[in-house]
């Protein structure tokens, strides 16, 4: 007499072990499959292209020494950024 509800489980198989509604797996389904390496290698090296794009931005960002000012009749110019300690 053997129960379709109940599974074999290994060491490892965390919640895929448990009985769950269809719903909270639909829902969380990265939960209940198993990791893949190529994937999470692609997104590793999504993560550090985007961290080291906005690395490359606001270092580039530091080096501007101009900024946009807009004059009274508004048209917008660029002048030299100056230094309140020097002023």
């Amino acid at each position: 007499m053997s129960n379709k509800n109940v599974r074999d489980t290994t060491p490892g198989d965390g919640l895929r072990s448990l009985r769950s509604t269809s719903l909270f797996r639909a829902i969380n389904f990265e939960l209940y499959i198993k990791p893949n390496k190529t994937i999470m290698l692609l997104g590793v090296i999504a993560m550090l292209g985007c961290s080291g794009y906005i690395f490359y931005m606001n270092s580039g960002q530091r080096k501007n020494n101009y900024q946009a000012m807009m004059k009274s009749d508004d048209t917008v110019v660029l002048v030299r950024k100056a230094s309140k300690w020097t002023d």
